[in-house]
């Protein structure tokens, strides 16, 4: 491996380590492809807001899919 890749693989670990500190619940490939982003040029805070807004949406669809499965098993129909 070479320096740059080591250097590069440490920087990747040390920042999964600190994400995991402040309970970001991102995952090492998802982490490594938001610091690729922000390496390119995309703005950090504005790719913060997206991550959350995922969240906010996949927590809202999960819900859904919760009720819709209760309405179901209740024998009712929408």
């Amino acid at each position: 491996m070479s320096r740059a890749a080591a250097d590069a693989a440490e920087t990747s670990e040390v920042l999964f380590e600190m994400s995991n500190l402040l309970n970001t619940g991102l995952d090492k490939p998802t982490l490594n492809i938001l610091i690729e982003l922000c390496e390119n040029g995309v703005n950090p805070e504005a790719l913060a807001h997206v991550v959350r807004e995922l969240r906010r949406e996949s927590a809202a669809l999960k819900e859904a899919e919760r009720e819709a499965q209760s309405v179901s098993s209740m024998g009712l129909k929408l």
